[in-house]
């Protein structure tokens, strides 16, 4: 056998003891790197969320949807919450919910209504406005509620020919409470999808 012309790299070999240093030095900054994330890049309520309550000096909870009978029409289907969003909408420092809410149906796209519900601290959660009736007969394609705001994707239909399972119009809207009341703010414009 010829001796090699390179240095002796015997030292290279990788051993299991070698795999085994490198993961649990990997894993020490891993750990590490999460210790010393900067604050603004956690998930953090937003400032109005963070406020205490007087009482508990803890935060306000938003109210719970399941506990509230909406005022959807449904022939003894039940209704179901599909979405909820919580957040401080009027400024209180108490979060609201805003609840997506229809009729438990079979099959098919039942239409949606959009409320927002409240709850004072020992009262039971209720409705406190309607942003969207079911009887304007749209889906809810998503929501959101941020920094004060309710965001949504409303899904309908152009003629009463279109299929229920097929919307063929979208429309963005937005709502803001001012003042006494929740004012739509955005999203007049509808295009068919």
């Amino acid at each position: 056998m010829q001796p090699s012309a390179l240095p002796d790299l015997a030292h290279t070999a990788a051993r299991p003891v070698h795999w085994i240093a490198t993961a649990a030095a990997m894993a020490g900054v891993v750990a590490l790197a999460g210790l010393l994330q900067t604050r603004t890049a956690t998930a953090t309520a937003t400032a109005p969320e963070q406020r205490r309550t007087a009482e508990h000096g803890r935060p306000a909870s938003a109210p719970d949807p399941a506990d509230v009978d909406f005022p959807v029409e449904c022939g003894g289907a039940g209704t179901t919450v599909a979405r909820q969003a919580p957040g401080d909408l009027d400024g209180d420092g108490r979060p609201e919910t805003v609840a997506v809410v229809h009729c438990a149906a079979g099959s098919g796209t039942p239409p949606s209504g959009v409320y927002v519900v409240t709850g004072a601290s020992g009262a039971a959660p209720r409705v406190v406005a309607t942003l969207v009736d079911p009887a304007d007969r749209k889906t809810v394609g998503d929501l959101a509620v941020r920094d004060g705001r309710v965001t949504a994707t409303l899904l309908g239909y152009s003629s009463l020919d279109v299929p229920r399972c097929c919307p063929d119009q979208e429309e963005r809207a937005s709502w803001r409470w001012q003042g006494k009341a929740f004012v739509r703010t955005s999203g007049d414009l509808a295009r068919s999808v």
